[in-house]
């Protein structure tokens, strides 16, 4: 038998093709309801349990806002879902909490913009479907969100997989090495949308707002100087200062820079100590990661030469299975492995490191990052964007997975289309019913959406 290596890609594609014998496409569509008797209130606090406690309940106050929103705080929920789902049997790195909005434009280490999936909290090796389908029910619930017809909704989907899978068979015949470069430049997606006017406008606009979104643009809404030290400034419950409640944290931050350093390339690592430390804060971000140990460290090469780092704690993936010990020793190495096999360049200062108690990596704040503004689409931009979060997945997948036996299993036919469009219609309803499930907990007071005065005091470093 021949080894994996030696395998040609028609071969390949032929071994994905056979395994539609074992998971027909159309069994894809396959979404059958849970019981009414499992809890996802339950799951929720399980997966809360050891965050700031008191922020847990600005998590739940943001998730409140719509079901789409809830659906963002919630890959646990999915995850567990698609445990049980059919699959191909085809593994990759999946980045495992795939929902439009993780999808965004940043600057590549040549300061080139680029659009990339921009979230790996969850990532972990596991079927290429759970990405898929996470994205195209997000799709219907943003569609439903912005009133938009079922039509446009099942178009948006249906434009995500068709994208994924004609992009996917591109890349099976590309050779290594250029999947691995490949990107989705701006210049791509502008040649991509030439014909669209409207998705034309809203790309200049976000270059446009990209190049102002530095650290340097930052400071003056951050910082201010403080008996002659430039501080972070305090925005409570969003941005505040816990630090000099917490004891030995100058040791306990020296030790941490010195083993993130270590986690760099030497050619960066030479970079990053021409800067030096100045302040950092609680940093309370996006909708999943809120109660979760989040901060900005603020590091100066000159007095008008800052950097923002974001410090984000990193826990166990949701895609992990439950029970037992993680197959990782550093959920931060997780993150930042994960990110760099699915990414097609990852930022320059991507690293990780450890305290006592928690697992971390670090990146740039706003290093030119922007991101769809949703609250903003019309149906043809809901539409056109599934299509680039095809694209764009499709790239990621083939850069960490197979492509071809992904492509063989596919076909050319609209089959699996099909299948995604329905199972993403019947999750998006259940999650529906789960977020009125959730809503009642919190009108029970079971859950609550006011976060505590004291919450600051309960992060140690």
């Amino acid at each position: 038998m021949k080894s994996a290596v030696a395998l040609s890609k028609a071969e390949r594609r032929k071994q994905g093709k056979a395994l539609r014998e074992k998971c027909s496409r159309t069994l894809q569509a396959e979404w059958k309801p849970r019981s009414k008797s499992q809890d996802i209130v339950k799951l929720l606090e399980e997966s809360d349990a050891d965050r700031i406690a008191g922020l847990v309940p600005v998590k739940y106050q943001r998730m409140s806002v719509s079901a789409f929103t809830f659906f963002r705080g919630t890959a646990i929920i999915q995850a567990r879902d698609l445990a049980n789902a059919p699959v191909s049997g085809i593994t990759v790195q999946a980045c495992g909490d795939c929902h439009l909005a993780n999808f965004g434009g940043f600057a590549s280490p040549e300061r080139a913009l680029v659009f990339d999936i921009n979230d790996f909290d969850e990532t972990f090796p596991g079927p290429w479907e759970w990405d898929i389908k996470r994205l195209g029910a997000s799709l219907i619930l943003a569609a439903r969100d912005r009133s938009f017809s079922k039509t446009v909704a099942d178009r948006a989907v249906r434009a995500a997989v068709a994208s994924y899978r004609e992009h996917m068979a591109e890349f099976a015949e590309m050779k290594a090495l250029d999947t691995w470069y490949a990107q989705v430049s701006i210049e791509a997606i502008r040649e991509y949308f030439r014909k669209d006017k409207d998705m034309s406008a809203r790309l200049s606009q976000k270059v446009k707002q990209a190049r102002s979104r530095t650290s340097e643009a930052v400071v003056p809404k951050l910082t201010a100087v403080v008996d002659g030290l430039r501080k972070i400034k305090d925005n409570p419950p969003v941005i505040y200062h816990v630090h000099e409640f917490a004891r030995n944290f100058e040791k306990q931050r020296v030790k941490f820079t010195d083993e993130y350093k270590q986690s760099l390339q030497a050619d960066r690592r030479h970079l990053y100590e021409r800067y030096r430390y100045q302040d950092s804060a609680i940093k309370v971000v996006g909708v999943g990661s809120v109660g979760t140990r989040c901060y900005l460290s603020l590091l100066l090469a000159d007095d008008d030469d800052p950097l923002f780092l974001q410090v984000k704690e990193a826990r166990r993936s949701v895609l992990e299975p439950p029970l037992g010990r993680s197959r990782y020793a550093h959920q931060g190495l997780r993150v930042v492995e994960g990110q760099r096999v699915m990414q097609a360049a990852s930022d320059i200062f991507l690293g990780w490191a450890r305290t006592k108690e928690h697992d971390y990596y670090l990146r740039q704040f706003r290093d030119m990052k922007v991101s769809a503004e949703v609250e903003t689409f019309r149906p043809g931009t809901l539409v056109g964007y599934a299509s680039l979060c095809g694209w764009t997945l499709a790239r990621a997948h083939a850069k960490a997975g197979d492509a071809a036996m992904i492509a063989g299993y596919l076909g050319s036919s609209d089959q699996f289309d099909d299948a995604l469009a329905q199972y993403s219609e019947a999750y998006a309803d259940q999650a529906e019913q789960d977020f009125e499930t959730f809503q009642a907990a919190i009108r029970s007071g079971r859950l609550a959406t006011e976060p505590a005065k004291e919450a600051g005091l309960e992060f140690l470093l």
